[in-house]
């Protein structure tokens, strides 16, 4: 009976996590450039001494949410005509240049601002292949496949689309803005192509995160209720059965 209520009570905290996943999923389903975060599992004790107990084994025996992983699947590309709008195609990241250090995004809703840089919604420049703020002269704009921008034919900067090296865990900032790791160095993305007058769409559907948070949501009402009935029976043996021992 005790395996089956840490059994539950593992299930639940997991379930109350991803509960919480789930629902930042949902709300954030039509937020451009925004990457859905996915659950992983680890066992609930670590260490090299974490199964030298009875109870240790027991409860490691369950696997517990370890914590939440950005998924890096591509998001379906929106037309929108306008020709400083952009977007990723592939692996990689705009980088922008924020009061709180440089800041990584799929969003790529960007203008150009009065002093001629490429900046995004709130006024923070965009950042070149080579580190420094995109500057865009007056005249048509063109992006390239490989984000240089010509101005009336003649290249005039080359927007930067950046990536980190694999196992490198970005921290979300916000809805759709992702801060490297200390020591995590971006480098250039090799593979990825930038769409000239689209935008980037959530990677999570409306529909399927809906469902997962009605499924998530019933998960959890049933590790609550295992929860319940494996308490219930420790309090009768407590109350009914240890007395005769």
């Amino acid at each position: 009976m005790d395996s089956g209520y840490y059994a539950a009570m593992t299930g639940l905290v997991a379930r109350t996590q991803a509960l919480d996943t789930a629902a930042a999923n949902l709300a954030n389903a039509q937020t451009p450039g925004y990457r859905a975060e996915r659950e992983f599992f680890r066992a609930v004790l670590l260490g090299p001494d974490a199964l030298d107990s009875q109870l240790g084994e027991t409860v490691n025996n369950y696997g517990l949410l370890g914590g939440d992983r950005i998924s890096l699947e591509q998001g379906q590309l929106q037309e929108t005509g306008n020709p400083l709008d952009l977007a990723v195609e592939g692996q990689g990241f705009f980088m922008v240049q924020t009061a709180n250090g440089p800041r990584y995004t799929r969003d790529g809703s960007f203008h150009r601002a009065s002093n001629g840089q490429l900046v995004t919604a709130a006024g923070e420049p965009v950042m070149s292949n080579s580190g420094k703020p995109v500057a865009i002269p007056p005249g048509e704009v063109s992006v390239g496949a490989d984000g240089a921008i010509s101005v009336d034919g003649g290249v005039a900067s080359t927007v930067g689309v950046f990536t980190f090296p694999p196992g490198t865990d970005l921290t979300p900032e916000g809805a759709n803005r992702y801060v490297a790791p200390a020591g995590g160095k971006a480098v250039a993305a090799q593979g990825a192509a930038v769409r000239q007058g689209a935008i980037e769409s959530a990677n999570q559907d409306v529909i399927q995160a809906s469902l997962n948070l009605v499924m998530m949501q019933r998960e959890a009402e049933m590790m609550q209720k295992a929860l319940t009935v494996f308490h219930t029976e420790f309090n009768k043996f407590a109350a009914e059965d240890l007395p005769k021992v």
